[in-house]
């Protein structure tokens, strides 16, 4: 049994998968803050994933995490995952001699990825594109993440399309997440709500002038990530994750709009397709811990391979 978490700001959802990909059990939990309230966090998940599944934690052969946070390459340290409270911490080392099993670790976003390609997306390549809080992306081609030279492959979310545009919390100027990301949208709308972006959507549709400008904003943001992505990787399909992507059929369509209407004069970009190549996670998609469970699995065999 192979167990992947997706540890997130407030919650931690957790599977149990099969050597074959099959879905053995899983669970959701609220996560700790802090270094030591993830760790607790994951232990927990653990010890519920066992009791569900009827089996020992001897029956656990790897344990994957994916979190918010820079992961260093070919380490299990997570630095300055913020909304967690966490600075800097090395699960392999608080973890691996509780669970005595090996641990692997990925950033959320890049775990997500591998998720969605084994579960939703198409045989070939593969953009993930997260809309949260902020923007991210990942690129998954035949089953492989690439995380590029430096493993800023898919930070598409600061990539400048409007030099005159609203400043974004990076420092720069009309960049893609100022355009559609989570936080800089509910800032630009400036009403306390539960959920922002959901209340600008439903006063775009009463009519809201500045509501129908921001609803418009977020869809240039979307459209022009996709674009990116599509230029950059060619990926046969681009698929649109992260707690934005509740608003559902309103979100796609707007997009779809977008892409069409800003391709309307460009036979090159019509000839591309991109709307087309749009898709939304299912809603209720284990993805992100269930390719966790895969960044674990991974990270067993390179450990396998590194001691001969």
């Amino acid at each position: 049994m192979r167990v992947g978490l997706d540890v997130g700001g407030t919650k931690t959802d957790a599977v149990a998968v099969d050597d074959d990909g099959r879905l053995l059990g899983r669970v959701r939990l609220a996560t700790e803050r802090g270094s030591g309230g993830v760790v607790r966090t994951v232990v927990a998940a653990v010890d519920l994933l066992t009791a569900e599944a009827g089996v020992r934690r001897a029956a656990i052969s790897t344990v994957g995490i994916g979190m918010p946070g820079q992961v260093r390459p070919g380490t299990a340290r997570v630095v300055h995952a913020v909304n967690l409270g966490v600075e800097e911490l090395d699960l392999a080392a608080a973890l691996e001699p509780v669970l005595h099993v090996p641990v692997g670790v990925e950033n959320d976003v890049k775990a997500a990825a591998l998720g969605a390609h084994a579960l939703h997306g198409p045989g070939g390549s593969m953009a993930y594109l997260n809309l949260g809080t902020g923007i991210a992306a990942a690129i998954v081609a035949d089953g492989v993440l690439w995380r590029g030279g430096r493993g800023t492959a898919g930070e598409v979310g600061h990539i400048s399309v409007d030099p005159a545009g609203p400043l974004c919390r990076c420092g720069q100027r009309g960049c893609i997440e100022a355009f559609a990301g989570g936080g800089a949208l509910a800032e630009r709308w400036g009403r306390s709500g539960a959920l922002p972006v959901r209340d600008v959507f439903d006063a775009a549709d009463g009519g809201d002038p500045r509501a129908l400008l921001l609803r418009a904003s977020l869809a240039r943001g979307v459209a022009a990530a996709i674009r990116v992505l599509v230029l950059t990787a060619d990926a046969d399909a681009v698929v649109l994750g992260g707690g934005i992507t509740a608003l559902g059929e309103r979100l796609r369509t707007d997009v779809a709009a977008e892409l069409t209407r800003s391709a309307a004069a460009s036979p090159f970009m019509r000839s591309l397709r991109l709307d087309e190549r749009v898709r939304l996670l299912p809603a209720g998609s284990p993805a992100a811990a269930f390719g966790a469970a895969l960044i674990g699995a991974a990270h067993d065999s390179e450990e396998v391979l590194a001691r001969g």
